[in-house]
């Protein structure tokens, strides 16, 4: 009996294993029955108010092992952090699929994506079947990138401020097939959206075919008016491409009302999903003329999952993003985005108030939401940087880059209000030490 046994729970754990979304997912077990019973509490909260409710972000910090890390992570725009329930659900699979690989990985794991693209797509307000899953933003944005049918002269507009990788992709297209790449420049914050639109608009010429665009610019974290921008450009025949790294998992929208044609981000930012997973959205009628980046056997076709034949991937980290998946809307989409938003304004806001300390990056909802740039006077970002880690270790990343010179901070939902205080007192010990320096070396 025992062997019969043993078979019996294996298949039951097996079964388990494959469903994120399912009664006895980890998020179910360990997560949802505390948040629903705060969520009670709170149930008649706006959005806005819950910002700024302790208690409340306390037990979505408890979550998050990073948030007793000895050093205070404020690089949550490069790559944020997962909760224990995702590691534990990435480690759970881990071993899984170590048992049998061949096995586990495609006759069991590989039965959860139809279920996760449906997730996905719900988060996402947006047809399953417009959604492939892969690896990260570069993945998603080189696929429509390399995969468009353009010819010789055909011109392209991006803008300066866009992420190298896409920006080095479509140089590329140039150097290679004489595509035509026009980069336009801006000098971030700006507080106008037509400011923006109509640079782009000026741009244009009877040769361009495509505009490149980012939601939320990854340098200083401006939101730039993507739906006015599609807008404009479909007025003139024009297909637009939309680099949301820095958006998905943290504003609250549905990608279809942004109007693009083609959006890609990573899910290991905002999100908080495993790192090296990503999501590319196609407009269903374009699916088809969209060459994927890695072959398949019929590449004109208009299913998008052509996009997803990648070989052997990690099946764990991609059925990790189901339980992230859990954890943000447990949390609820609008609530994150504003409790995110305020975070950056508390810093920021004291900041502003220390002599020799600049923000970069506007403070108004509509232009921005993690994301802030910051100098002190008399140190370049990479001094400011490397003295924030060695001296009070707190880690962010150094910017310099064009017309772009600070560092940049991206705090988490589960950043402490304590921890950002931590972080303007070390601002401001900088900006008075470089300043007593700077007065000592005019005196000499």
């Amino acid at each position: 009996m025992k062997p019969e046994t043993n078979r019996r729970e294996f298949f039951r754990k097996a079964a388990v294993l494959t469903g994120a979304f399912s009664v006895n997912s980890l998020c179910q077990q360990v997560f949802a029955a505390d948040l629903a019973a705060k969520s009670q509490l709170y149930k008649n909260v706006s959005p806005g108010r819950m910002a700024e409710n302790e208690d409340f972000w306390a037990f979505i910090q408890q979550g998050y092992p990073a948030s007793s890390s000895p050093v205070l992570n404020l690089n949550n725009g490069g790559v944020s952090p997962s909760p224990q329930l995702v590691l534990d659900a990435v480690e759970r699979y881990n071993q899984m699929s170590n048992q049998a690989p061949s096995y586990y990985m495609w006759r069991i794991l590989d039965q959860g994506r139809e279920p996760l693209r449906e997730k996905l797509a719900l988060l996402g307000g947006c047809d399953p079947e417009e959604l492939a899953i892969n690896r990260n933003a570069t993945e998603a944005l080189n696929t429509i990138i390399y995969g468009l049918d353009l010819e010789k002269g055909d011109e392209v507009i991006g803008c300066k401020q866009d992420y190298p990788n896409m920006m080095q992709a479509w140089s590329q297209r140039e150097q290679r097939e004489g595509i035509v790449y026009k980069q336009i420049s801006f000098d971030f914050p700006i507080e106008d959206d037509e400011t923006i639109v109509n640079a782009y608009r000026q741009a244009i010429t009877p040769r361009t075919k495509i505009i490149h665009v980012t939601h939320v610019i990854n340098w200083v974290g401006q939101i730039m008016p993507v739906k006015k921008i599609c807008q404009m450009a479909h007025d003139k025949g024009l297909e637009v491409i939309v680099d949301g790294a820095h958006s998905f998992g943290l504003l609250d929208f549905d990608i279809p009302d942004l109007e693009a044609d083609y959006f890609g981000t990573s899910l290991h930012k905002y999100l908080s999903a495993p790192i090296g997973t990503g999501m590319l959205w196609v407009k269903k009628d374009k699916i088809s003329k969209v060459w994927p980046l890695l072959c398949n056997g019929d590449p004109r076709s208009a299913d998008i999952r052509k996009f997803e034949t990648l070989g052997t991937r990690s099946f764990p980290l991609e059925q990790g993003i189901g339980e992230a998946l859990n954890f943000h809307n447990g949390i609820g989409a609008k609530r994150k985005e504003e409790r995110v938003r305020y975070l950056k304004n508390y810093w920021a806001e004291k900041a502003l108030t220390i002599p020799g300390v600049k923000i970069h990056t506007s403070l108004k909802a509509a232009y921005s939401c993690a994301i802030a740039g910051v100098s002190v006077t008399g140190l370049t970002p990479q001094e400011l940087g490397q003295q924030l880690l060695s001296k009070y270790k707190i880690h962010t990343t150094s910017i310099s880059y064009g017309n772009i010179n600070c560092v940049r901070v991206s705090p988490h939902v589960y950043t402490r209000t304590a921890d950002l205080d931590r972080f303007v007192l070390a601002l401001s010990r900088l900006a008075t030490e470089n300043g007593n320096q700077n007065i000592e070396s005019k005196g000499a």
